[in-house]
């Protein structure tokens, strides 16, 4: 008999960890960090809930720190199997886990600094870039729709999932005397209205299903409605002449802006002189994402050919419909855009405006009134982009005091999750009837995902931490 514990991503939308033990076998599904709330960040500090020697193979949806940032734990802790996932993923994980790890590091190197001036205890980084190096020595690289054995009695499949480049929904079928079982995982399912990806893949058959509800209790604006509003944005800021700044997430999101600007500017819409990517990890994803053009839907791969046949360039990526995109890798390139004071689009991390260079650019531009900072992700109550979306008069960045009067936009149509109709949407392709367990969501968009499900016939549990069901 199997057995599927659920280990995080059950009480909040962090901290994946999924495992499937049969009666010869041990895998485990994802292995995540929990993010948000301090009390919620420090769970990662406890030793991971699993006998890390007894797991036989590990299976990574995608690569977001959420679904894949505690590995490099579980690597220190002496898991020494296959980590399979697909190759974009692991390219991904790769930048990912390294910016993490230097994150970690320095902030344990400042910590300790404090704590050795006060005669306290010092503390160690979660992780450290060496356990990343023997996370990526693990990597198993496997493609869409091959189905491949992990263990002797379970096999995988990834199939798309239009979440961001390399994400799955992962299919496992365990075979016990002589009969097959078929659990699937849907990872974080792609909105059907985003750029540059395919739409999640059809699956007509589970016994038992795990779905998301991020935005289970949302549907979001049509992406026609979020266009027009983002080039009305554009078209308004070109004509006050102020600089556009845009925090933007590395992975996802700010390839989706990219694109949608490369559209405005195709079009003649875009008056602005130059767009600025400025965040070397977002740099390196979008040079990722160049890579990877095979999983591209097929309308937005013939705008970027077009538009290289335009530029007479045999080089397709984004820079195709955007030529006026340039990149700034190096601090000194980041500090010269603060010398702008008109016609520069800014795309730079953190999306939340927590850290990263956009701090800088907020400091330079927020006091300027013809300057415009829109916001194309979700920001969490406490961070810096929530206070100026909520309409904050003033914030200290970087030490000072700075006056915000730039114009705030916030266009939430751009989100990379399905919204609770499309959730269901997918939902209803399968043929027979599985056991629906809801994970990754909030409490109130897994309730309402729940009741939005029963009206259309279809049941579903909410799993408590650390329950098992059998399967």
């Amino acid at each position: 008999m199997a057995t599927l514990t659920f280990l995080g991503a059950v009480e909040g939308v962090t901290g994946s960890m999924y495992l499937l033990e049969t009666t010869k076998s041990k895998v485990l599904l994802d292995c995540g960090l929990y993010q948000g709330k301090r009390e919620e960040e420090a769970k990662n500090s406890a030793p991971l809930p699993i006998d890390v020697k007894n797991i036989d193979a590990v299976v990574l949806s995608h690569a977001h720190l959420d679904h894949s940032g505690r590995l490099p734990i579980l690597v220190r802790e002496g898991y020494a199997g296959p980590i399979f996932m697909t190759r974009p993923t692991a390219d991904l994980i790769e930048v990912l886990l390294k910016d993490a790890a230097s994150l970690q590091e320095r902030d344990a190197e400042w910590e300790n600094k404090r704590r050795k001036r006060s005669g306290k205890a010092l503390i160690e980084p979660l992780f450290r870039e060496g356990e990343v190096e023997g996370v990526m020595t693990l990597t198993k690289r496997v493609r869409y729709q091959q189905v491949i054995s992990i263990t002797n009695d379970i096999t995988v499949n990834f199939a798309e999932a239009g979440h961001i480049l390399g994400s799955a929904i992962i299919e496992l079928v365990v075979e016990e005397e002589g009969t097959k079982k078929k659990l699937v995982f849907s990872g974080d399912l792609g909105n059907s209205q985003a750029a540059l990806l395919r739409d999640p893949e059809v699956i007509t058959e589970a016994d038992i299903l795990l779905i998301e509800s991020t935005y289970g209790d949302r549907n979001h604006r049509s992406m026609e409605e979020t266009l027009d509003e983002f080039e009305k944005v554009i078209l308004q800021a070109s004509q006050n002449g102020g600089n556009i700044l845009i925090p933007s997430f590395a992975v996802g999101r700010t390839q989706e802006i990219i694109f949608r600007l490369g559209e405005l500017y195709q079009q003649g819409k875009l008056r602005h002189q130059k767009v600025y990517l400025d965040s070397p990890m977002a740099i390196a994803v979008t040079e990722i994402y160049h890579r990877y053009q095979d999983v591209y839907n097929d309308e937005d791969l013939d705008a970027i050919e077009e538009g290289a046949h335009k530029i007479h360039s045999r080089n397709l990526s984004l820079h195709s419909l955007l030529p006026i995109l340039s990149y700034t890798t190096s601090t000194e390139e980041s500090i010269a855009l603060n010398k702008l004071v008109s016609g520069a689009i800014i795309i730079a991390g953190s999306g939340m405006c927590n850290g990263g260079r956009i701090r800088h650019h907020l400091k330079q531009n927020l006091w300027r009134r013809q300057s415009h900072v829109i916001f194309v992700g979700f920001q969490a109550v406490g961070t810096p982009g929530r206070l100026l979306v909520d309409g904050a008069k003033r914030m200290k960045i970087v030490g000072e005091d700075i006056a915000v009067n730039a114009s705030i936009h916030t266009l939430g149509g751009f989100s990379a999750h399905a919204s609770q109709a499309q959730l269901i949407d997918w939902l209803s392709n399968f043929a027979n009837t599985p056991r629906v367990f809801l994970v990754h969501g909030e409490d109130n968009a897994k309730l309402a995902l729940q009741k939005a499900m029963l009206s259309k016939g279809y049941k579903s549990t909410i799993p408590a931490l650390n329950q098992r069901v059998e399967f």
